[in-house]
């Protein structure tokens, strides 16, 4: 198959991933009967929603669905289709293909006079209405000469006037491979794009054809084309920017519930009103992470079985926990957990820490009581 039909069909393709919606258009009633027949399950076609979107650019409107991005639970949002002018669209041609020349064939002078005669003849044909005499006197002149990028182009002339634009963009291509600068190639092939419906591509051609030799015909359709043209390019970028927006909002709303679980696991590790004791550097991490990650006061207090103070101040602390539930009241025994007291250069007992995110914001050393009650209540109140 020819590299330029597989890479249409590619851009076909790709088209449709991006906007499953374009199989309902009238124009790809071919392709989506075709999937029908193997077994392809297509999408639904969206309900249509009207909403103005302005298009200052182009002077036009179309209608468009707008898509809800404020329910949490959506998995994204479906492009409305867009509405086009579709008056000159025909349906497809599925014909066979039509006979091609064998562009390795060395042409003579006579072969060329012959081939230039049948096209004198398709011409004759053309202005009495004979079209399909043109293309059979066309084709011979194309057999003829394949190397002849104006034959080509003149087939596909005529096959836009039989409304054949499959035919003519087969023809509008092999003579774009001949002469990648005839005009009249792309000029065709926008023609028959446009009757397929493929706006921006025949927009594409056409501009291209214009710059290279301008005339009215070429200007004529253009009018046509441009506004559609334009109303697909507006839609693709109006979703594209929904999309963004849809993206980081939906990125936002997983960062918050990986946030809120971490929260929930951070204080899961936590009792409110109760003293937790620590017996390893690996629990009081866990511990003082719980309240950094919940915003809460965390009192870290050392003490020893053996030492008098920590005895009368302890019940203190205890009562503390209860009066002040949203605070995190934890206990470490320095004789069970040496490597606790020695991380935190313990030096003498009762010693109470008071730590706000995973900083060390005041100390209480020795068992005052009063001192102890006011630290507690002003960090924690």
């Amino acid at each position: 198959m020819d590299a330029s039909r597989i890479a249409e069909l590619k851009f076909l393709v790709e088209q449709c991933k991006s906007n499953p919606s374009l199989l309902h258009d009238p124009s790809l009633a071919f392709f989506k009967s075709y999937l029908q027949s193997l077994g392809a399950q297509l999408p639904t076609k969206p309900k249509e929603e009207t909403s103005s979107v302005d298009m200052s650019d182009a002077g036009e409107h179309y209608d468009a669905k707008k898509a809800d991005l404020s329910g949490e639970d959506n998995d994204g949002f479906v492009e409305s289709d867009i509405e086009l002018d579709t008056t000159d669209v025909v349906e497809p041609d599925n014909d066979p293909p039509q006979k091609m020349g064998d562009s390795s064939v060395e042409v003579t002078e006579e072969m060329r006079d012959a081939a230039q005669a049948s096209k004198s003849k398709a011409m004759g044909a053309i202005s009495e209405g004979k079209l399909n005499e043109a293309i059979d006197q066309l084709t011979e002149a194309i057999m003829l000469n394949p190397t002849s990028a104006i034959l080509y182009a003149a087939r596909a002339g005529v096959f836009v006037k039989l409304k054949k634009p499959n035919a003519a963009i087969r023809d509008a291509n092999a003579a774009l491979q001949i002469n990648p600068d005839s005009a009249k190639g792309y000029k065709i092939r926008g023609m028959a794009r446009a009757m397929l419906g493929r706006w921006e591509e025949a927009a594409n051609d056409l501009h291209v054809a214009s710059k290279l030799d301008y005339d009215e015909e070429i200007g004529s359709v253009l009018k046509k084309v441009e506004p559609n043209a334009r109303r697909i390019q507006e839609h693709r970028r109006k979703y594209e920017r929904l999309r963004k927006e849809w993206d980081l909002k939906k990125a936002d709303r997983e960062k918050q519930r990986q946030q809120a679980e971490a929260d929930r696991a951070a204080s899961s590790v936590l009792k409110d009103g109760q003293v937790m004791s620590i017996h390893s550097v690996s629990e009081l991490e866990s511990k003082l992470n719980g309240a950094s990650r919940t915003s809460r006061l965390a009192i870290l207090y050392f003490t020893a079985t053996w030492c008098g103070p920590c005895r009368f101040i302890s019940p203190v602390y205890t009562s503390c926990a209860s009066n002040y539930p949203k605070a995190v009241f934890l206990k470490v025994d320095i004789d069970e957990a040496r490597d606790v007291a020695a991380r935190w250069n313990v030096s003498s007992v009762p010693t109470f820490y008071f730590i706000k995110n995973g900083k060390e914001i005041d100390k209480v050393v020795g068992a005052d009581k009063g001192a102890l009650e006011r630290k507690i209540a002003q960090h924690a109140g």
